[in-house]
């Protein structure tokens, strides 16, 4: 995931030494085989690798849309430090608090790098059907399983890429078991891959500190071969497979840290990146088809702003609904998301805001992902109590499904597999929530307006709010479902009435009449009245929660 500090990449991309695009048809790909693979016949293909194809001939499957509510396991090798994001990038970027944390815990990075904090994770602790059943109680609908971040290490048993955490590490199949007990459970299964990226992301691995003591010793991917290995835990691995070899390393004669830091920022500028040269774009395909080939998940998340490697990105989204198409009778169930889809092509993919949210009803599906923390585990984060509180989740969700959205939420996990108990009971708290009320969530639709109240919610990327909700009880969102319209009450009110104001008789945005009010789930109605300024319905104490309350509207043309 992108860091906070690197919320936009603004104006034209800059390239380093890019190839064009291989434009190479899906059928001439080969198929993965070995064992416990067997060699597939292709069906016939609907989808080209092209966006006209992908815009005119996808539709985004019911299961997606009726979910609305996700979680997440954003776990690698860079939560063992529990020193946040971006650790395997930034422990090499000097004067950064990775890079004091990994001098004090673990040595200088010209001599023990992020490799070897990849052997560290073990997972020896992780209970995965345990989290998956408190992830369910919390009222998921779909579960994604981290398939590999910009670290480049995949966490299943890769067949084309041997960094993976069955020789490494945890030496576990770790996408395979998530994906077996999510299954289990009757959760829909997905898989988020960050790769693309590491061809640029982990280019400070072979710079070296430019002042201090080591000033000018090149850092570890710099100097390391595979017949170095010979005798040591990666005996047969070459490290420069992992780093991504020497695309641009930080040139000699920086004399400073603010000079090394201004040129690893510029080259920030690639995250909208194109085509590396050499075998890397055409290994990424083959891995992200082998993970499909493999796993067979309902939804494929991409960390890029639009699909990822130019037409490598499109010869994937087009495979992968024409498999999805085979495995389910001629019926897509598959979904790729990215982020900042040009609102041309969001017909043909769905699009993902990163910690944020839309101002506006999307005509099209579209998915917000955040964490109730950092991104990878941070022991300070949770020490000062930063994470998002229950309210702040649940608030999220029914501003986001009130505008066509889901969302999906991580809860991060500490290197060993646990998450901590501040981060259980948050996910306890939304559970309480969505077990009575999140019927008026689940398989619902956007109403002409989303909502009112004097709260907005987010606008583009990195536009939420901090770790305590804004909203307050006079805001509401609406959704549709079954002829019925919900109102999403986001906090309780003082005098226990609440106020729908778009539904006031003068107000002309609801012509029908309102002739009964519920709770979900609960068919006893409920005391209200209909003024020139709103729908007033009187709360009773059964229903009262800290968080908010959902109401069902009924009546002729409540939904119109």
């Amino acid at each position: 995931m992108e860091a906070t500090r690197r919320q936009m990449i603004g104006g034209s991309v800059a390239t380093v030494a890019l190839a064009p695009a291989a434009a190479k048809a899906v059928s001439t790909l080969p198929t993965p085989t070995g064992p416990g693979r067997a060699l597939t016949v292709p069906a016939p293909a609907r989808f080209t690798p092209d966006w006209q194809s992908l815009t005119s001939g996808y539709s985004v499957p019911d299961w997606f849309r009726d979910a609305k509510f996700g979680m997440w396991a954003h776990w690698t090798a860079q939560c063992v430090p529990e020193a946040g994001d971006w650790y395997a990038r930034e422990m090499y970027l000097p004067g950064s608090r990775a890079y004091h944390h990994h001098l004090k815990h673990y040595g200088h990075p010209a001599d023990r790098g992020f490799m070897e904090i990849q052997n560290l994770w073990k997972a020896d602790r992780w209970d995965p059907a345990r989290l998956l059943d408190l992830y369910k109680r919390a009222g998921i609908k779909y579960f994604m399983a981290l398939a590999n971040h910009h670290d480049n290490l995949d966490t299943w048993p890769s067949q084309y890429h041997p960094w993976n955490t069955a020789r490494v590490g945890p030496r576990k199949d770790i996408v395979g078991t998530w994906e077996k007990l999510a299954r289990e459970r009757g959760l829909r299964f997905a898989v988020s891959n960050h790769s693309a990226h590491a061809w640029h992301w982990g280019q400070p691995a072979y710079g070296y500190d430019p002042e201090g003591p080591r000033a000018g010793q090149r850092y570890d991917a710099y100097k390391l071969t595979g017949a170095q290995g010979r005798g040591t835990w990666w005996e047969g691995l070459d490290p420069q497979q992992l780093y991504g070899g020497r695309h641009m390393p930080m040139p000699d004669g920086i004399r400073t840290n603010r000079e090394a830091a201004e040129w690893h920022e510029s080259t920030d500028r690639l995250w909208n990146e194109g085509v590396p040269t050499g075998d890397f774009a055409r290994t990424w395909l083959l891995r992200c088809q082998d993970l499909v080939r493999t796993y067979r998940p309902d939804m494929v998340y991409f960390d890029n702003f639009d699909l990822p490697l130019e037409q490598y990105g499109l010869d994937f989204t087009a495979w992968y609904y024409n498999e999805s198409m085979k495995w389910h009778g001629g019926r897509l169930e598959a979904v790729v998301t990215a982020k900042m889809t040009p609102p041309q092509r969001r017909m043909g993919i769905v699009d993902d805001v990163e910690r944020g949210g839309k101002s506006y009803i999307e005509r099209f599906p579209w998915q917000t992902d955040t964490c109730i923390g950092a991104w990878h585990y941070d022991a300070d984060l949770a020490a000062r109590n930063g994470y998002k509180s229950a309210a702040t989740v649940i608030h999220t969700l029914c501003d986001v499904v009130s505008k066509n959205g889901n969302l999906m939420v991580s809860v991060p996990m500490r290197g060993d597999g646990t998450i901590d108990e501040k981060e259980e009971r948050i996910v306890t708290e939304i559970g309480d929530w969505m077990g009575r009320y999140g019927e008026a969530i689940y398989g619902s639709r956007p109403w002409k307006i989303n909502g009112e109240g004097p709260t907005g919610g987010g606008s583009g990327l990195f536009s939420e709010g901090g770790p305590e909700s804004r909203y307050t009880a006079r805001d509401v969102r609406y959704v549709t479902r079954g002829g019925n319209l919900h109102a999403l009450v986001m906090g309780w009110p003082d005098d226990n009435v609440a106020r729908l104001t778009l539904l006031g008789r003068r107000n002309p945005t609801m012509s029908g009449e309102v002739t009964r009010v519920t709770l979900p789930g609960d068919a006893t109605p409920l005391s209200f009245r209909r003024t020139d300024d709103a729908v007033e319905v009187t709360l009773p104490e059964r229903a009262r929660h800290p968080i908010g309350v959902a109401l069902v509207l009924s009546g002729n043309g409540v939904t119109a």
